[in-house]
């Protein structure tokens, strides 16, 4: 795999070569040292992936990745020394088509080693792999679900705020909300409510105790590998879906949880919940009484995706019930 660096900081860009060179199989294609050469040299040259830093003179790396996405695409992460601070930028970074983000490695760490080998996996342009976790469904979490779209905030905050802190599930939430406010939901939502809550980047995974919400406008999905991941496919004109969310998770989470589909308008969510149920998952959607708009759960029930039809203050005890 031919892999180019994108870094205006001479240390930076070491680290990164030196840890590109040490695979056989990896090879460095070109380094840029701000996002205008980056664009330049990847339109001459392609790579298969691209080791793009986010703040860089001339242009920085949101727009590099822009003009690559649309030029001359191929895979991009997104490097920077704190995920967290930049996180804006990193998240619209990937809504121009960046895979992932990762903070900038020291020398020793293989977390960038992983994080490529990740991405070549997905790209299929390595025969170097990493040997994937073997996952059994014993020891995965109970996963827990969650679907919504108009009045979701109110309506995932009082669930979610019954949930104990030692709570033996992971919990995963598409809320249909425009990438630019995800991080302000994310920090609201995570003063409501007793469990951490961060926005989900590529190749996250769902630990039990902690909320993970869809970040950007594509569509979150989990992986064979189970973990999450963003996908441009299908092309709707809106994103991201629960259904498509749901339908990922049906198809390749192995272990037992609930699915739940909260108020919103519309339909989406309602058959990706049906796929949930004849997985064997347990389903649940709000009723019309306590829902802001009864669009989303009312297909659901029509569709009998649903297991259980529960006033909002209900649905948290009855996964609670349900996992233990």
């Amino acid at each position: 795999m031919r892999i180019a660096i994108a870094n205006d900081m001479f240390m930076a860009v070491e680290v990164l070569r030196r840890a590109v060179v040490k695979i056989p199989d990896y090879k460095l294609a070109w380094v840029a040292y701000d996002g205008a050469e980056a664009v330049s040299k990847c339109a001459a040259d392609t790579p298969d992936l691209i080791l793009m830093d986010v703040l860089m003179p001339s242009m920085d790396g949101v727009e590099a990745t822009r003009h690559i996405m649309r030029q001359s695409p191929c895979a991009i992460v997104m490097v920077t020394a704190s995920v967290n601070r930049y996180a804006a930028k990193v998240f619209e970074a990937m809504g121009y088509g960046a895979l992932d983000a990762i903070n900038t490695p020291i020398f020793g760490d293989d977390g960038l080693l992983n994080k490529i080998a990740t991405i070549a996996r997905l790209i299929g342009k390595s025969s170097y792999r990493r040997s994937p976790p073997v996952h059994h469904s014993k020891s995965l979490p109970p996963l827990i679900v969650m679907g919504s779209s108009t009045g979701g905030p109110q309506a995932l905050r009082t669930i979610l705020s019954q949930f104990p802190q030692d709570f033996p599930g992971a919990v995963v939430v598409v809320q249909h909300i425009d990438a630019q406010f995800v991080q302000g939901f994310a920090t609201w939502l995570n003063e409501q409510i007793p469990l951490p809550v961060q926005i989900a980047i590529a190749a996250s995974t769902p630990q039990p105790a902690k909320v993970l919400i869809a970040g950007t406008n594509l569509h979150l999905v989990m992986r064979p590998d189970l973990t999450l991941g963003y996908d441009k496919e299908p092309l709707l004109s809106y994103g991201p879906s629960v259904d498509v969310f749901f339908n990922s998770v049906a198809k390749n989470w192995t272990g037992k949880g609930v699915g739940t589909l909260l108020t919103g308008m519309g339909g989406d969510g309602a058959q990706g919940l049906k796929q949930l149920r004849e997985a064997g998952w347990h389903t649940i959607a709000q009723d019309r009484k306590t829902c802001v708009v009864y669009g989303m759960p009312k297909v659901a029930v029509e569709l009998k995706a649903a297991v259980e039809v529960l006033p909002v203050e209900a649905i948290a005890p009855a996964c609670i019930k349900f996992l233990s």
